[in-house]
């Protein structure tokens, strides 16, 4: 028979396996009796597993969530998982500190074999180069907007249109879903005043007391899929499809090999050593041209028409940049006919 703190630990693997545990079950695969089981239960409900007893022909026993954190167990896999977890949550999150210091408390727990697969297995997670001031999350307003979402509650807040600045408009919001979009926090509400589904960066969220009445939610454009709605927006749709708005194919004298690496979701078809077929997606034709032009090389347009006017529209302006003098002088030489 197993010890009895290996015996415990097996049953409170077992109970965090399954929302309910017959205690005959539990006797079985534990080779022990009913009373045996009982006696454990009483013992792990002492070291504060809220453990409560499930009425019915059989009986059976359920783990619930308590008023404190008691000792946790992990499997090796799930250890493993929550490491690098909190690895890549350590960096550049709104959690960042209280991640790194769970990372380093559930280090100092692990048996040395753990320990030695998550030393092997370090994971850095690169922030993008940032554009300007780093957009830092208060997680208490992460809470604050969770709770709401939960509870259904309508929002008010300030919303700032910059970071630094004290000026906000106040906003009322039906908040939905809190979604992450490139390493920044959005909330996706439906925005009472304008009538409409917006998307708000939650850095310039600062929530009003109290909340408004409960609502009942609705559906997001696009079926109700989160992530269909956020990549359509950020996309420049209207939240109902995921494809950009504006999408052309050019020819580049390039090997397709050149290219792949600087595409993302672009579709490459490689036609020579020197020549690839090139299918790309941007929010406009003018950005879609602008983008082509950065691979310096000479470009023949497939389709559609549209993105040919946006070369010429470029061509244009970049020749008039090119020679502003020229430029000055033709407009003098106009005033004076």
């Amino acid at each position: 028979m197993q010890k009895t703190s290996s015996r415990l630990l097996a049953l409170l693997s077992l109970l965090q396996t399954h929302r309910d545990w017959p205690g005959g079950d539990l006797a079985r695969r534990l080779d022990v009796t009913s009373r045996t089981v009982r006696r454990d239960i009483d013992r792990l409900r002492d070291l504060g597993y809220p453990i409560t007893t499930v009425k019915g022909p059989a009986g059976g026993y359920r783990l619930e969530a308590g008023t404190r954190l008691p000792p946790l167990l992990f499997d090796d896999g799930q250890a493993v998982a929550l490491a690098v977890a909190l690895q890549t949550a350590a960096t550049g999150t709104a959690v960042a500190e209280d991640a790194a210091r769970a990372l380093a408390t559930l280090s100092q727990v692990m048996p040395p074999r753990l320990r030695h697969r998550i030393d092997l297995l370090r994971v850095t997670a690169v922030r993008p180069p940032a554009t300007g001031e780093p957009a830092e999350v208060d997680p208490q307003v992460l809470m604050e907007l969770s709770r709401v979402i939960h509870a259904r509650q309508e929002l008010r807040f300030d919303h700032t249109p910059a970071p630094g600045t004290t000026a906000g408009a106040l906003r009322r919001v039906q908040p939905h879903h809190l979604v992450t979009w490139r390493h920044r926090w959005y909330l996706v509400a439906f925005d009472l005043d304008r009538e409409d589904w917006r998307t708000f960066r939650v850095d310039r969220i600062r929530p009003r007391t109290p909340t408004g009445p409960r609502f009942t939610p609705r559906e997001l454009p696009g079926g109700g899929d989160v992530s269909t709605y956020i990549t359509s927006r950020f996309r420049g749709n209207d939240g109902t499809a995921t494809d950009w708005p504006c999408r052309g194919e050019v020819i580049l004298h390039l090997p397709a090999s050149d290219i792949a690496p600087f595409t993302q979701d672009a579709i490459i078809e490689e036609l020579g050593p020197q020549r690839c077929r090139l299918t790309l997606g941007s929010w406009s034709w003018t950005g879609l041209a602008a983008t082509l032009g950065h691979f310096d090389t000479d470009i023949t347009v497939v389709g559609p028409p549209q993105l040919a006017t946006a070369f010429a529209d470029l061509a244009a302006r970049y020749t008039r940049a090119a020679d502003p003098a020229g430029e000055a002088a033709g407009d003098l030489s106009r005033l004076a006919e």
